[in-house]
């Protein structure tokens, strides 16, 4: 029937410029008359614009008037209470508190190196000697002579427990005993600084001086690096807008992209210092590394669960709209009607967090509620629409 009246406006239009009197505007043109020629336009301008306002007359007629009018097509879906859970995600980086640098205690050539670079270690094991410089020399004399006083320290207390000497001269024989103890403890722990030992068991990371070269305490003197790669863990910064909800224990989902693979945790720690400079605070999350392919620095993708529903409703992002006041709205399709055809409803709702392509919905929507799904944004309120087919929300 549209069709109909489509093609008599365009004969009329036709009609009225000149298509049954082909001489009227052909003339006028000729006649290069501006302001007949203006007269004309106006003239059939007039004759279009009347012309429009009959069709739409007619068209409205028609849609009252026609019961087998095409009705907007849609797809509807019920929303059903289901488990949701919420996650923040965050960047980090992989630590380990047992990833040191060793450095020499004293002064002198490092005379031998014992281990690899690779080579696995146990913490206290020898791992190079420094050239004591004769400290070893000096420790022999002083145990010789640290023997030779406790030989008269004790030679003196017999003959005092039997009373016999001065007591002077048994003070005197303990002091000099215990002195020279007290040397051969101290040239000891001197001596001690010539070996490097490892500080905890791991890995040797890196021989960083050789064998022969003279070394010192201090920045630049450093000879190792031990690493400990049992002990991993994700250190991520959390805004402080999430303080209440990222607590120990909360499930983690950490994602290495340079590996493509993922591994399961839960929070160990959360910090007790908000950092005034981004407003957030640190996480640790413990990283298994079973395989040892979980290297220090490495870049973590950290999804922390920090909400959970386990009866939420959920509908697809993409269906809300949002009026001029702010509100945020579906459409809902009424009980009333046929299986297939139906009345468009507005619903007002209100939204809590979103997840991938769905968000949760507050309120405004209860189980079992049929939303539009396809066809949304085509739809108006207390509108007669025709539902091609009705499935289940599903997050999954």
């Amino acid at each position: 029937m549209k069709k109909i009246v489509s093609l008599i406006v365009i004969a009329l239009v036709i009609i009225s410029c000149g298509g049954g009197d082909s001489g009227s505007v052909g003339d006028v043109i000729a006649s290069n008359d501006l302001e007949a020629i203006r007269q004309k336009r106006s003239s059939i301008s007039q004759e279009l614009k009347a012309l429009e306002d009959q069709v739409r007359l007619l068209d409205s007629a028609i849609a009252g008037l026609d019961e087998n009018a095409k009705l907007p097509l849609v797809t509807a879906m019920i929303v059903q209470p289901q488990e949701f859970h919420h996650y923040l995600e965050l960047q980090g980086d992989v630590m380990t508190d047992q990833n040191v640098l060793v450095y020499p205690e004293i002064s002198g050539t490092l005379y031998r190196i014992y281990v690899k670079e690779g080579q696995r270690v146990s913490k206290g094991q020898l791992l190079a000697s420094i050239d004591d410089g004769g400290l070893s020399s000096q420790l022999a004399q002083l145990k010789t002579q640290e023997a030779l006083a406790k030989t008269t320290f004790e030679r003196q207390k017999r003959l005092w427990d039997q009373n016999i000497g001065s007591e002077i001269q048994y003070l005197q024989a303990k002091a000099q005993y215990e002195a020279q103890q007290s040397a051969v403890k101290q040239l000891e722990s001197q001596v001690g600084k010539s070996s490097i030992r490892a500080p905890f068991s791991g890995i040797v990371d890196d021989i960083i001086k050789d064998q022969g070269t003279v070394v010192a305490p201090g920045s630049g003197s450093e000879v190792f690096r031990i690493v400990n790669l049992s002990d991993m863990y994700v250190e991520v910064e959390v805004p402080e807008a999430h303080l209440a909800n990222v607590t120990p224990g909360k499930p983690v989902e950490i994602y290495f992209p340079v590996l493509g693979s993922s591994v399961s945790s839960k929070i160990r720690q959360t910090g007790n210092f908000i950092n005034p400079g981004n407003r957030s605070f640190s996480v640790e999350i413990p990283v298994p590394n079973n395989d040892g392919a979980i290297k220090p620095n490495l870049t973590a993708i950290a999804k922390i669960n920090d909400y959970s529903n386990a009866e939420a409703i959920l509908i697809p992002q993409s269906v809300v709209s949002e009026n001029a006041i702010g509100e945020q709205y579906v459409y809902v399709v009424a009980e009333n009607g046929s299986e297939s055809e139906r009345i468009s409803k507005k619903a007002i709702i209100q939204l809590g967090k979103t997840q991938g392509d769905f968000v949760e919905v507050l309120s405004g929507l209860s189980n079992g509620d049929n939303i539009i799904i396809e066809g949304a944004r085509s739809v108006r309120d207390n509108q007669k629409v025709k539902i091609l087919n009705t499935s289940v929300v599903d997050s999954e």
